[in-house]
């Protein structure tokens, strides 16, 4: 039987194929993690949009990659 997809990428049904959504959910996962703060180093930054970081616990807001910093 063949391994089933779930997560974030269920909301697609049997639309894209099985590979197209697995590689999406691995970067959707990454992006939603908290990440670690540059400037006071601790796991607290959330992503606000494409390539725009803030870190909750400094307020510190910077730019990086699109989904990963």
């Amino acid at each position: 039987m063949a391994k089933t997809v779930f997560g974030s990428t269920k909301r697609f049904g049997s639309r894209y194929g099985r590979t197209t959504k697995l590689r999406f959910g691995e970067i959707e996962k990454e992006q939603r993690r908290l990440h670690k703060c540059p400037y006071c180093h601790k796991e607290k930054v959330k992503r606000i949009s494409v390539g725009i970081w803030e870190c909750r616990k400094c307020s510190a807001k910077f730019t990086g990659k699109a989904f990963t910093l």
